[in-house]
């Protein structure tokens, strides 16, 4: 069986993601798709852009429980849910309950192998904008880190969180008021249609 699926690439820089429209009908059929089988991290930028923009997200972050906290880095772990698991984000109902730009990188990135949009060649200045994104974010997300680091700052002890935060958004502004060339050069945003067979159940590859 073949589908049209339409692809929106949205360009915001940091916040870039990618809309599908097969998401809504995901062929694995188990309600959660990709969910059931990743645990977001949220890094630097990630938290940086919350903390400014959604602050009630990070209390969520860490209110929930087994969640791996690094020196700059939080993961929230999934749980288990039948023959797989489940993310702690997402809903059987309504899919992630975050909004799209509040979603770590490869949530908004991820687009299942079955679609393969970057095999198509109209597709691969797009291809390469996501390559360049992700090494740009980062090494970002890795200066962050080396200033917090310098200045004795860790998530792991909530008592500094606060700092930490404070600190890191100052880091943050400072880096975004300069937004590299391949950002600017691409659109804002652009629509493609691309026809795939579907496979269903576990046939559809995540």
């Amino acid at each position: 069986m073949n589908k049209e699926i339409n692809l929106i690439f949205h360009n915001l820089g940091l916040r870039t993601y990618i809309e599908v429209d097969l998401c809504a009908e995901c062929p694995r059929q188990d309600d959660k798709g990709c969910c059931g089988h990743y645990s977001p991290v949220f890094y630097p930028t990630d938290l940086a852009y919350l903390y400014l923009h959604q602050a009630d997200i990070i209390d969520r972050i860490f209110a929930f429980d087994h969640l791996t906290i690094l020196d700059h880095s939080v993961t929230v772990n999934n749980v288990p849910d039948g023959d797989s698991y489940r993310c702690k984000f997402h809903s059987k109902n309504g899919g992630c309950l975050l909004e799209q730009t509040w979603r770590e990188s490869i949530c908004r990135h991820f687009v299942c192998p079955g679609i393969g949009w970057w095999e198509e060649s109209v597709l691969q200045e797009w291809k390469e904008y996501m390559e360049k994104l992700t090494d740009y974010e980062i090494e970002l997300n890795q200066r962050l880190a080396e200033a917090l680091d310098e200045q004795g700052l860790s998530l792991r002890n909530p008592d500094q969180r606060e700092k930490y935060f404070r600190v890191l958004i100052e880091l943050y502004q400072k880096e975004i008021g300069q937004i590299p060339d391949f950002i600017n050069r691409m659109p804002v945003q652009q629509s493609f249609r691309i026809v795939r067979p579907l496979h269903f159940g576990k046939d559809w590859q995540l």
